[in-house]
């Protein structure tokens, strides 16, 4: 058989990709169809609706809830600022009366005759999407947003943490096989994607964030560093969405793993080249990598075709081992067996034989390896 389709990762030096940039709900959609944009070009823009405000006016005068009307000061629509008056009750012979100040500035949205209760709805929140990546818009979404066309290289990793950013590439290390650690962190690296080598220790990270690095491209973290800077265990979540100040992409695994040498390589070559990054990861159904993109600035590249090969894999196909007790070691496949193997299970499956770096050579069940794409 000629090929086996196995999904894997994708390291491409020239990639024509599509990025789909939309709204989390209907606004403007700021470029149109043919436009060329910069990753910082804001290409759609919506607002948010603010968060609700609950006060019980009812509660705080000590009056029934169809009184509550006859008590505000404010009618439903109008704009009120924080701190100021709601509502007053009437007292006793015009004394003793009291009042209920706005908590939050914002907009009368009901009174409730019911439940005694105002709600004020806060200001909106305007939101604005980037093209992310430079690139050309291949299509408008109405009212939602775009999908961009762009061209460069394409790196997809195991793991990640942190949304999008977007910086400068710095190799923070000089081999593959090097620690990534706080010595490495200086003040000049503010802004920067950094890339590390075998493991960024937490004591990088942490000098990382202190120095505003933008985001750290590593073959590999413990996941006890990883839980103590996140301060919770990741388990099975979709990530992207953490809050520590930059973003981490791991492109091997977890532990003390080098970063494959042509990652590397790949990296080392567009230093000082403008790169996004994205550590959203999902390991389940709806698989989702994390991702570092570097737009080409060759516009010529955006109406060819993708240099890539999106077919299966082949005799001489770099693949990753990502079973026990190779896990993680990159390889070439030498031989494609048509038929069944037994395994030590006793299952029989289709199996591949691969050659390590080494010259070793394994037999594998094919769902022991994944693909490297490019």
């Amino acid at each position: 058989m000629a090929h086996a389709y196995t999904p894997g990762l994708r390291i491409s030096e020239n990639s024509l990709f599509e990025k789909e940039r939309r709204l989390p709900l209907k606004g403007e959609v700021l470029v149109h169809t043919g436009d060329r944009v910069a990753w910082d070009t804001v290409v759609a823009r919506t607002h948010l609706p603010g968060s609700a405000e609950l006060v019980n006016i009812a509660n705080k005068l000590g009056v029934d809830p169809e009184e509550v009307p006859s008590r505000m000061l404010k009618e439903k629509g109008e704009a009120v600022q924080k701190g100021e008056e709601l509502a007053r009750s009437r007292g006793l012979f015009g004394l003793f009366s009291s009042s209920v100040a706005s908590p939050a500035s914002g907009t009368i949205e009901s009174i409730s005759t019911l439940t005694g209760q105002v709600i004020i709805r806060l200001p909106s929140v305007p939101v604005e999407v980037l093209a992310y990546v430079d690139g050309i818009v291949e299509r408008v979404l109405p009212d939602e947003g775009v999908v961009l066309r762009s061209f460069g290289a394409f790196i997809q990793g195991i793991f990640g943490i942190g949304g999008e950013r977007s910086g400068e590439l710095l190799m923070a290390v000089s081999d593959p096989g090097a620690l990534l650690e706080a010595a490495g962190i200086l003040p000049s690296h503010r802004g920067k994607v950094l890339v590390g080598g075998s493991r960024v220790t937490r004591e990088a990270v942490q000098a990382a964030i202190q120095a505003g690095v933008c985001g750290i491209i590593s073959g590999g973290i413990d996941d006890l560093d990883l839980k103590a800077l996140l301060g919770y265990d990741m388990g099975v979540a979709v990530t992207g969405s953490e809050k520590i100040g930059l973003t981490i992409i791991i492109t091997e695994g977890f532990g003390e793993i080098s970063m494959a040498e042509r990652t590397f390589s790949l990296l080392k070559k567009y230093e000082g080249r403008r790169a996004s990054i994205n550590g959203a990861t999902q390991i389940r159904a709806g698989v989702i990598r994390p991702e570092v993109l570097i737009s080409s600035p060759d516009a010529a590249g955006l109406s060819g075709e993708s240099k890539e090969d999106a077919g299966g894999i082949a005799v001489g196909s770099p693949v990753r081992i990502i079973r026990e007790p190779w896990f993680g070691i990159l390889a070439k496949i030498s031989a494609l067996p048509s038929e069944l193997q037994q395994i030590t299970t006793g299952a029989r499956v289709r199996v591949l034989e691969v050659e390590l770096p080494d010259g070793m050579r394994l037999t594998l069940p094919r769902a022991n390896i994944e693909r490297i794409e490019g």
